[in-house]
């Protein structure tokens, strides 16, 4: 049999030939498919701070899911893959070297905590992908210069500002102590009460540490109660936090507690119990409970949708408003979706109205919220929002 070498050679040539003119998915980035783009998290889903990391991951599915079902952006689904860090850096960074490098994530959103951001954040900045709503006020990440980070919440120093001023406008108090975690986290908290005080021309009366991932508190309550505070400061996580408060309530050393957000409020009201009454806990989203706002009304609908048994709270509120944020940018996003054109969107959009609350971005500016909400425990474990300290 002969064969037409030229007619074979010319067929195959053809069929490439039309295989290159046949329309293709280009996909602008990596983590983006036809139907899909990836985001990923590296969080504190098991440990004492594990409360923290599954409630940002809850309000962030929540917000994906409620785009998917409208349908997702421009046909394509939003999805998160999560791996647990323990709250610990290197655990972290073997998590986000591994969602960059093997899952091949769009953008990293809503990792928990100073130390481990500290840890990761240069990965994602030196590999060009987004950090989106970090869990925590540490100042490093509003450095503008660092293109690829936006943050949603306030710092840790507008909040130790709050309780200074709260506590010393409020309460006329002048002996305040300050409990702290001994990592990079705590020593922001303790920069931030120091220089409040400072300007107020105060010291701190007394102050005890705790190591990260512990509940080893016990030092550090003897040390504080010695100098007889008339409130407690505290920049710590949920579980040492209350047992510290467990304690002291145990031996009559009741002073004001002031808690900053990132302890977990709902986590530590559950742990305390009949302890937490009037305990005091500053945060930076909206009350959870407060539905005449149209934010927290949609992100109450969502939960509910995603998640039937979920209860509102101010962890997954923040998760929510996060994933809000990352979904509006995509919507807003023409052509192309890549990373570059990501963060640039967040910048020049400038404004994002989330529904009666408002973040603002920035050239110069990578923070949505500058505001602090006090807010206290109530005797059943619940939550009232306060407006003035009162003890």
């Amino acid at each position: 049999m002969r064969i037409n070498i030229q007619k074979c050679y010319t067929a195959t040539l053809a069929s490439a030939l039309a295989a290159t003119l046949l329309p293709t998915s280009v996909h602008a980035e990596t983590g983006v498919t036809d139907d899909k783009i990836l985001f990923g998290q590296a969080a504190a889903l098991e440990g004492p701070a594990a409360a923290l990391g599954k409630g940002m991951r809850a309000g962030i599915r929540a917000a994906f899911a409620e785009a998917n079902r409208e349908g997702g952006v421009n046909g394509r689904k939003l999805e998160l893959k999560s791996y647990n860090d323990s709250y610990e850096p290197d655990t972290s960074i073997q998590a986000v070297k591994k969602l960059i490098g093997t899952d091949n994530v769009f953008a990293l959103i809503g990792p928990v905590g100073t130390p481990t951001s500290k840890a990761t954040q240069p990965i994602a900045t030196k590999a060009k992908v987004p950090f989106i709503g970090p869990f925590t006020g540490a100042g490093f990440l509003r450095n503008h210069e660092l293109g690829n980070v936006a943050n949603v919440r306030a710092t840790y120093a507008a909040e130790t500002e709050a309780w200074i001023k709260h506590l010393t406008e409020d309460l006329g108090y002048t002996r305040i102590a300050l409990l702290y975690q001994d990592d990079a986290f705590g020593r922001v908290g303790l920069k931030g009460v120091t220089e409040a005080l400072q300007r107020r021309k105060m010291n701190l009366v007394a102050k005890g540490t705790y190591t990260r991932n512990t509940t080893a508190v016990k030092t550090a309550l003897i040390d504080i109660r010695r100098k007889r505070p008339e409130a407690v400061v505290m920049v710590g996580a949920y579980k040492p936090i209350a047992t510290f408060i467990k304690v002291a309530r145990s031996i009559d050393f009741n002073p004001a507690f002031v808690n900053i957000s990132f302890v977990g409020s709902k986590a530590l009201a559950k742990e305390l119990g009949p302890d937490g009454t009037d305990v005091i806990i500053s945060q930076v989203v909206p009350f959870p409970w407060e539905t005449s706002v149209p934010l927290v009304k949609s992100y109450q609908a969502a939960l509910k949708a995603f998640d039937p048994k979920a209860e509102p709270g101010f962890v997954s509120l923040e998760g929510y408003m996060v994933g809000k944020l990352a979904v509006m940018t995509l919507k807003k996003m023409k052509g192309e979706v890549t990373r570059d054109k990501f963060m640039e969107t967040i910048w020049t959009t400038g404004t994002y109205d989330l529904g009666g609350v408002t973040l603002t971005f920035g050239p110069k500016d990578n923070q949505g919220m500058d505001q602090v909400f006090m807010t206290q425990i109530n005797p059943d474990g619940s939550f009232r929002p306060v407006v003035k300290l009162t003890m």
